[in-house]
């Protein structure tokens, strides 16, 4: 029951933090038997957020140890259907048994549940993947080898993608593998356990990487993220799908060239750092650069402008009013709360659980005191504060575009060679990665 209603909770909570929550392939999570979801893990508690809301039946998680420190703790996270396990960085905790634990796991695997591991064990916000565990293969080979290969045990990657993880109102994409049987590896388990569930871990990751865009270091995953940003802008389709996609194209011409013609790769990191200066100096967004002037076009959608702005400015300041307290009360909380990025988006969502409502009601409050009002002005007043809230911040997001638009104008009339030179330096880019 408690899970049920977290799952409610928490899948508002997702809703409302992201902008843009999609799904690739969630039919592949239909089996008629058990099931191991592995899947990377960026993005702390919220990849088990995401995870769990993707899913519609119950899931089981394995959590480190750590987190069940307190027999208090121990019920209340068992009663979310997480499993502990006794990891050697961290030590044994008092009280887990890593046997018990499995032993716990086989019994789930065997009932026909889903039991979810993040193989990688910590959380990293990165888009390298780290080496995986052998945990998940040995629970999942043993399982099978219990039941004499007949438990029908199917194992599914998925991918977890966030444009900008910790921002609020980014974008999330699940993607999901088709996903693979264990039995393959049964005999070699029995013959010689580690070597079998070594080498179904390396399938794991082949099959993970297929849902992922990663890249092999940080300098890896710079080049790749600052190369999208200037590219993006060409493209038509603008979700979050077609933003995974275009990344993988880049990333595999990357790949490519730095393989078959290396001093290339050189020019495209000169080429990168060079239209990143250009655009610092210049103050333009990279969404501009590849853009015609047309100037009907930009004035009537600069009028366009002017009128949103004029009409929605109310609605706006109301917004702004109701909800700018505890939306930058839950920023600071969470930066005074830990230094570490991937936990800024679980953090926001459960501190903004409490302070929301709780400053909501007090504006409530105020305004029954002051007005009065009937019972249906006071749930409309309530219910609008949220709403104008998140058409606040789609609003602000629309005046900073606006405001591009006005400086890309301004370039045009006093800097238009600058501009050319800019898009000439653009246009190179893309011809040596895509042509």
């Amino acid at each position: 029951m408690l899970y049920r209603i977290l799952k409610l909770i928490v899948g508002l909570g997702i809703r409302l933090y992201y902008r843009e929550t999609k799904v690739k392939n969630a039919h592949f999570l239909k089996h008629d038997g058990p099931m191991i979801i592995i899947a990377n893990h960026p993005n702390t508690l919220m990849d088990a957020w995401l995870v769990g809301n993707v899913c519609q039946q119950p899931i089981y998680y394995m959590a480190k140890g750590t987190f069940f420190s307190s027999p208090l703790k121990r019920r209340i996270l068992q009663s979310l259907n997480m499993i502990p396990i006794n990891r050697k960085v961290d030590g044994k905790i008092k009280g887990i048994s890593n046997e018990d634990s499995f032993a716990a796991c086989y019994k789930i695997l065997e009932e026909g549940k889903t039991l979810v591991i993040f193989p990688e064990g910590n959380s990293f916000p990165e888009r390298q993947l780290r080496e995986l565990k052998s945990g998940t293969a040995r629970i999942a080979l043993e399982a099978e080898n219990r039941n004499n290969g007949k438990l029908n045990l199917k194992v599914v990657p998925m991918g977890l993608f966030y444009s900008e993880a910790e921002k609020f109102r980014s974008s999330v994409l699940v993607s999901v593998e088709h996903g693979l049987f264990v039995t393959d590896y049964l005999e070699a388990y029995r013959e010689n356990t580690s070597l079998a569930a070594k080498k179904l871990t390396e399938k794991f990751r082949i099959h993970l990487e297929r849902v992922l865009v990663t890249t092999e270091s940080p300098e890896q995953e710079k080049l790749l993220e600052d190369t999208l940003h200037i590219l993006w802008g060409i493209e038509r389709e603008r979700d979050v799908e077609h933003e995974v996609s275009f990344m993988k194209r880049i990333k595999d011409r990357m790949e490519e060239i730095q393989l078959v013609q290396p001093y290339l790769f050189e020019e495209i990191q000169q080429l990168v750092t060079t239209i990143q200066w250009q655009s610092k100096k210049l103050e333009i967004h990279a969404d501009f650069i590849h853009r015609r002037f047309r100037s009907r076009l930009y004035q009537m959608q600069l009028t366009l402008s002017i009128l949103f702005l004029f009409l929605g400015l109310p609605l706006f300041l109301f917004g702004i009013i109701h909800n700018l307290l505890q939306y930058k009360l839950t920023d600071f909380l969470v930066q005074r709360m830990t230094k570490y990025v991937e936990y800024y988006a679980a953090l926001g969502v459960l501190i903004g659980f409490v302070l929301y409502p709780l400053i909501y009601t007090l504006f409530l409050l105020g305004f029954n005191h002051l007005f009065e009002p009937a019972l249906w002005l006071k749930i409309v007043y309530f219910i609008s504060m949220p709403v104008s809230g998140i058409l606040a911040h789609t609003f602000a997001r629309y005046l900073r575009r606006t405001g591009s638009k006005w400086k890309y104008i301004f370039l045009i009339m006093n800097q238009k060679d600058a501009l050319k030179e800019l898009q000439a330096v653009q246009l190179k880019l893309k011809k040596l990665i895509f042509d």
